[in-house]
């Protein structure tokens, strides 16, 4: 009989090995997305700016300001992530390129 308290083995995969074109295919993957959130936070800041707020009450006025700054921070920082990691994935890929090309010359 099997013991009920034993877990299942998983299985054993071979681990995706890196190359250039995952590289250069995730960073394209990646500006892309950055580029889309960037495209959106400008069209919200543009769509704050062209609303005014329309308060007398100070404190409305203030949180509506800091609302509207933290949606607007929140894409810039999701767009700046994306562009770094697109740049970061770009450069690993040359990176493998050039060490390919330099193992080719020595060996």
């Amino acid at each position: 009989m099997t013991d009920p308290n034993s877990l299942p083995q998983p299985e054993t995969s071979t681990p995706e090995t890196m190359n250039p074109l995952r590289c250069v295919t995730g960073a394209i993957i990646s500006g892309g997305l950055g580029y889309a959130i960037y495209s959106l936070m400008i069209s919200i800041a543009t769509n704050f700016a062209s609303k005014p707020i329309h308060s007398d009450n100070q404190l409305v006025i203030r949180i509506t300001s800091a609302v509207r700054t933290l949606v607007v921070g929140v894409f810039a920082l999701g767009a700046g992530v994306f562009g770094i990691v697109a740049l970061g994935l770009l450069a690993l890929g040359v990176q493998m390129v050039v060490q390919k090309l330099t193992k080719a010359k020595e060996g």
